[in-house]
């Protein structure tokens, strides 16, 4: 209850202070700062003092010519690609499979614990059972193909390249794909259920159903995920650090580990390691809006702009009528 004279809003302003100086001294002071010492010529641990470069965009150049840097560039989209599609796929397929009223899935609440469960699993731990799986000559993957007669020795999965390429996809795939399969979910249950209602009763199948309606209005949804996914793709670093240290030769040296390597691992490249984060930055900016152009809704910005058109022409009337 508000009494007279006294205005209650100034301690919601009170009760924000403590979120706004930390996001001041551990967000935004950051950030400015790793945006300076990209201009700069700071290296090292311990050094305060550094001078802006002749060439202010030295850094970047010197990071765009970097063969490690472009490797990484290259493994981040391709190992993100090779565990993006199978993950928004089969979410999609669970989506239907439990959104289904007719199949009336019992148990939904376990399944979807026991599919989420990878994802709260730490990256360290992970990478331990992985690397055991895997393991070279005796691991239970190489057991298992040279009991099935699969294979007549054991096979190196962590020293070539493509397998563990595949291997650091899969993993991402099978932490990821139970958290997309949740905000998919939740997604069709905030569409309208009359939609539903009225196609089965004009006769539609579940397939018509999910492609003519639930998909469609899954737009804002789909359009998250995958800006989400592509910003977590692009920074890409437990995993491969973790599991293979990005090797065998650079194979899964994704973008974040090599800034890692260039700020941490003996050269202490802190401007570079800036620059590079940078460019991570404005890339994936490009990106997004290139999904956000891709997946708009192309009749809503039509409407837009015929009425556009339209408050266009009737202030001109306006005019001549004056």
């Amino acid at each position: 209850m508000r009494q007279k004279g006294i205005n209650y809003a100034k301690y919601g302003y009170y009760f924000s202070i403590p979120f706004v100086l930390i996001f001041l001294l551990f967000s935004l002071y950051p950030l400015i700062y790793t945006i300076i010492i990209g201009f700069t010529d700071l290296r090292g641990i311990g050094r305060t003092a550094f001078s802006f470069l002749e060439d202010p965009f030295q850094n970047f150049k010197l990071i765009l010519a970097n063969p490690s840097f472009r490797k990484s560039l290259s493994n981040t989209f391709l190992i993100w690609i090779m565990n993006f599609i199978p993950q928004i796929l089969l979410a999609l397929l669970l989506t239907a499979w439990f959104t289904n009223n007719s199949l009336k899935v019992r148990g939904q609440g376990a399944f979807k614990v026991l599919f989420y469960m990878p994802n709260i699993i730490t990256a360290a731990t992970i990478a331990i059972l992985f690397n055991s799986l895997f393991g070279y000559p005796k691991g239970p993957v190489n057991d298992l193909l040279m009991m099935l007669g699969l294979s007549d020795s054991p096979i190196y999965f962590l020293v070539q390249k493509w397998t563990a390429r595949g291997i650091v996809g899969f993993i991402q795939f099978w932490m990821w794909y139970g958290n997309t399969m949740i905000i998919l979910i939740a997604g069709v249950l905030g569409i309208n259920p009359t939609l539903f209602e009225a196609a089965e009763i004009d006769g539609a199948s579940a397939p018509q159903i999910f492609f003519r309606i639930t998909l469609p209005n899954l737009r804002t949804i789909l359009l998250y995920t995958l800006v989400t996914s592509l910003i977590g793709g692009m920074q890409m670093f437990d995993i491969p650090r973790l599991f293979l240290l990005g090797g065998p030769d650079n194979a899964t040296l994704t973008t974040s580990v090599f800034i890692y390597n260039q700020a941490f691992s003996g050269s202490y490249l802190y401007n570079r390691a800036s620059a590079a984060s940078m460019i991570m930055f404005i890339l994936i900016m490009i990106l997004s809006g290139i999904l956000f152009l891709i997946m708009r809704d192309k009749d809503a910005a039509r409407r837009r702009k015929e009425k556009k058109a339209m408050m266009r022409s009737m202030k001109t009337i306006r005019e001549v009528e004056v």
